[in-house]
């Protein structure tokens, strides 16, 4: 099994929307992306449109159709439809993507920073995970490491967590016992999942440098999703090049 890596094209709007206008294309560097060699695209539209707007979401569904790689849409199910924002279930209506990522994120978020607790709303949960995965798409949920319910997710219908690494990134950073605590309890939560059926996916200030370490640690991962920093390093050393050292790194942390 190879780890996917799916890359998160937010940044690229975020750019674009500072200035207005159609620059830098969203598409153009998604197909940059995928020409490199990446498995995937993500997305994660927002009610406020801070960074992927609708029309963003409904000009790469075909691109990734072209390449025959999975889309990835990432949103809060609970976030209600406003003006240029139709609402998570309907964009993915339109599209169908490959997989749909549930988080629980909010406008007053700068950027998701924890998963679902699967204490509450469970049951609105999990007609939201049915109405997504009776369009096709494979669902997965954001999950906090350390979660001791993470395997809920599997009696809500999900096929997938995606462990928030945030956390994992920060304690790498640190070194020492820090990070090996932290890749510790990733590999506990993973297994844990994967012991109720759940896939396991992975995201959040992942880099170059972290992301040996925790494919090395943390048993069976699916998918990457990975974008801030991908298009960060992309500012030295060009996008292209990027995407194929995040593909060299999945590759040697499988050896």
């Amino acid at each position: 099994m190879t780890t996917q890596l799916s890359v998160n094209v937010n940044k690229i709007a975020v750019l674009r929307n500072s200035r207005g206008g159609a620059l830098p294309d969203v598409v153009a560097a998604a197909r940059c992306c995928l020409q490199a060699g990446a498995n995937g695209i993500t997305v994660h539209p927002r009610p406020d449109a801070r960074h992927i707007r609708a029309d963003d979401v409904y000009a790469l569904a075909p691109l990734c159709a072209e390449f025959g790689v999975e889309f990835n849409i990432e949103g809060n199910p609970f976030a209600p439809p406003r003006s240029g924002y139709p609402g998570l279930l309907a964009l993915c209506a339109e599209v169908r993507p490959a997989q749909v990522t549930l988080v629980p994120d909010s406008d007053g978020q700068l950027t998701s920073d924890h998963g679902f607790s699967f204490e509450s709303d469970l049951d609105a949960l999990a007609a939201h995970i049915a109405a997504f995965k009776a369009l096709g798409a494979r669902v997965s949920v954001f999950a906090n490491v350390g979660n001791p319910r993470v395997a809920r997710a599997k009696d809500l219908g999900a096929d997938r967590i995606e462990l928030y690494t945030g956390p994992y990134a920060e304690a790498f950073s640190k070194g020492g016992a820090e990070r090996q605590v932290a890749l510790t309890a990733a590999a506990e939560t993973a297994i844990l999942a994967q012991s109720a059926g759940l896939g396991i996916n992975a995201g959040h200030d992942l880099d170059q440098a972290n992301l040996p370490a925790f494919l090395k640690s943390v048993p069976d991962v699916l998918e990457v999703s990975i974008g801030h920093a991908l298009i960060s390093e992309a500012l030295y050393d060009g996008l292209e090049t990027t995407v194929k050292n995040y593909l060299s790194a999945i590759k040697k942390a499988a050896c």
